[in-house]
């Protein structure tokens, strides 16, 4: 994937389509991009996690739990280790240093609520950022890029 197609939106009408979404969005990120899961609680950023992670490990069934209570998550996956990451219960952002999750330069890191600690938050080369539409129906998807993701 590069820039020339970013920013994108697009309504996603169900958990397939989102999972269609993660794992097209898969192919395109490299070792070393930092993605930014955003979105309020329940708009579907595990969800988004598990479609990519399920893409990059080439394994449909892989159990991806949420890192709600672990906050870090790691996976071994054909293309190098990944790092699913939800800094939701994150008492300080210092925190985040302790976890490791800019150490790797050969990771890629998905985030879920990468605010909470602003180093990452300026570390993130692209933002997935998901709403539920009015109706309750569906996902809506945008996707950015900072200048990092190429």
């Amino acid at each position: 994937m590069t820039t020339m197609f970013l920013p994108i939106e697009t309504f996603l009408p169900d958990d397939a389509a989102t999972a269609r979404f993660g794992a097209q969005l898969a192919t395109g990120l490299k070792p070393g991009d930092i993605v930014s899961l955003e979105g309020d609680l329940g708009a579907g950023k595990t969800a988004m996690a598990r479609a990519i992670l399920r893409a990059l490990a080439d394994d449909p069934a892989l159990e991806v739990p949420s890192p709600t209570f672990a906050i870090i998550q790691p996976y071994d996956t054909p293309i190098g280790p990944v790092l699913h990451a939800d800094l939701y219960r994150l008492a300080d952002a210092s925190e985040a240093d302790e976890l490791g999750l800019l150490d790797d330069p050969e990771a890629i890191v998905l985030v879920e609520w990468a605010e909470r600690a602003p180093q990452v938050a300026e570390a993130v080369s692209l933002v997935v950022h998901l709403d539920i539409p009015p109706s309750g129906e569906g996902r809506i998807v945008r996707l950015t890029a900072s200048d990092q993701f190429t």
